[in-house]
């Protein structure tokens, strides 16, 4: 008999030593005869022991699909939590009477979570809890990067049911600094003859080439007149000469010309991690369109200096950008009629990326360098081939145009600051007095005094406006 007794105590030892070696130590609640009880909170699938200090007769659980229960004796109630709810828990005494109820409370088992997260997020503040059969994650996190981490962890222990009440510490504003930078040269040379003959005892003679195969310029030309030109801009001599009774006459016209454009724009855009600013200087051309009824209605499109980007604050100091860029212009050398209108076409460079930086640091998103070269000979068949006096009956033209675009963004991050430390460009200048423009000849006035014209005279440049002086 001693012997059973020892084997039962034995068996009764190893079930509850199992249970405390589970992945979640058991939690005890001692039930006290004629107070009220505490809340029984039970992870799911995880056990909870319930000690009474009387012995009780009857248990039973209102919901048996939220926890299941056992007794292991007359003193003591083994609950497994199955699925998460709330439900009431119900204890008797041998005469019938009710020693207890227990309200029972089911919740997802965090324990393990909140282990994974401080393993893989270490130091960051983030708070666990439970909020029916979801899970709540609240706090301060550093950057935007690790909040996606814990919610991706968090989507593991708990499929679609994470609420987010986290927020991202640390500066969250992206003030963009892009530089558009275009150079185009040009450079064109054109040289052409033009020789005439007229006149002729017995038979008349009137042939020319180049200019003067429009006889009325040559019979101008050979009577003193100037002879008109395609282009007027063209450099002339004319030479003109008697051999017998025919008269000759040579028009060489010369041109050269180069050209350059500088085009410079830094427009710099501010805007909050995850949300999208757009820019554009410049204007907008008006476009007659059709209806299908016949009407004509105008669109506008517009064009200049573009700018839309979207920032994201990945981590600390790191910077996801997506860039929509562009420089356009109205092109005069290309038009089309419609309905009645005459309209322009347009130059266009465009730009889209992602690219990825660090506060401070510069990418060259977009680099053009266009060559173009054109050269044409004209002559006279057969004849221009002579030499020497086949450039008499030869025109040459010579044309080549070079672009090259680079735009250049820099990704800063910025906090808001007080405005009077600021300076604007009409801070620098006054509107003249009366005697300061007709007395003096001053376009402006004396620089302001007080702190908006300290601020005025520092030196500040580009970020945010220009100097005028």
């Amino acid at each position: 008999m001693n012997m059973r007794n020892i084997l039962a105590a034995g068996c009764l030892g190893l079930a509850l030593a199992s249970l405390a070696l589970g992945p979640l130590a058991a939690q005890t609640l001692q039930i006290m005869q004629g107070s009220a009880s505490a809340p029984l909170n039970v992870p799911m699938n995880r056990a909870v022991v319930v000690e009474s200090d009387v012995p009780f007769a009857e248990l039973s659980i209102a919901n048996p699909g939220i926890a299941d229960i056992s007794t292991l004796s007359d003193k003591s109630i083994y609950v497994l939590g199955k699925t998460p709810g709330r439900t009431t828990m119900t204890l008797l005494s041998a005469e019938g009477k009710l020693i207890t109820n227990v309200d029972v409370h089911v919740t997802p088992d965090i324990a393990e979570f909140k282990e994974r997260l401080q393993q893989i997020l270490p130091g960051e503040n983030i708070e666990v809890r439970t909020a029916n059969d979801g899970v709540v994650l609240s706090g301060t996190v550093s950057s935007t990067a690790k909040l996606d981490r814990a919610l991706d962890l968090a989507q593991r222990y708990a499929p679609d049911r994470v609420s987010n009440l986290m927020t991202v510490g640390g500066t969250q504003q992206v003030m963009l600094k892009v530089r558009f930078a275009e150079m185009q040269r040009s450079v064109a040379k054109n040289l052409s003859a033009s020789l005439g003959v007229v006149g002729g005892d017995n038979v008349g003679v009137v042939a020319g080439t180049g200019q003067f195969a429009d006889h009325g310029n040559l019979v101008d030309t050979l009577g003193g007149a100037t002879a008109t030109s395609t282009n007027a801009a063209f450099g002339r001599v004319g030479l003109g000469f008697t051999a017998g009774s025919l008269e000759f006459a040579v028009l060489l016209e010369a041109l050269e010309s180069k050209g350059m454009v500088r085009t410079l724009s830094e427009p710099n855009l501010t805007a909050l991690s995850g949300q999208e600013a757009k820019f554009l200087a410049g204007g907008e051309y008006p476009i007659p369109v059709a209806d299908g009824n016949g009407a004509i209605t105008v669109e506008y499109k517009p064009f200049g200096v573009e700018l839309g980007f979207t920032p994201v604050v990945v981590d600390g100091d790191q910077i996801n950008l997506t860039i929509n860029a562009s420089v356009s212009s109205i092109d005069n050398s290309i038009t089309v009629e419609q309905s009645g209108f005459s309209i322009n076409a347009f130059r266009v460079r465009r730009t889209s990326t992602t690219v990825e930086m660090r506060d401070g640091e510069s990418f060259a998103i977009a680099g053009l360098l266009q060559d173009d070269f054109k050269d044409t000979n004209a002559q006279l068949p057969w004849i221009g081939d002579i030499p020497v006096l086949g450039a008499l009956f030869r025109s040459a033209d010579y044309q080549r145009a070079q672009s090259e675009l680079v735009i250049i963004v820099t990704p800063h991050l910025v906090t808001p600051t007080r405005g009077d430390a600021l300076a604007l460009p009409t801070d620098r200048v006054r509107i003249p007095t009366e005697s300061e423009l007709f007395l003096f000849g001053n376009v402006s006035g004396q620089k302001q005094s007080g702190p908006a014209g300290d601020v005025a005279r520092q030196d500040f440049s580009g970020s945010y406006g220009y100097v005028m002086e």
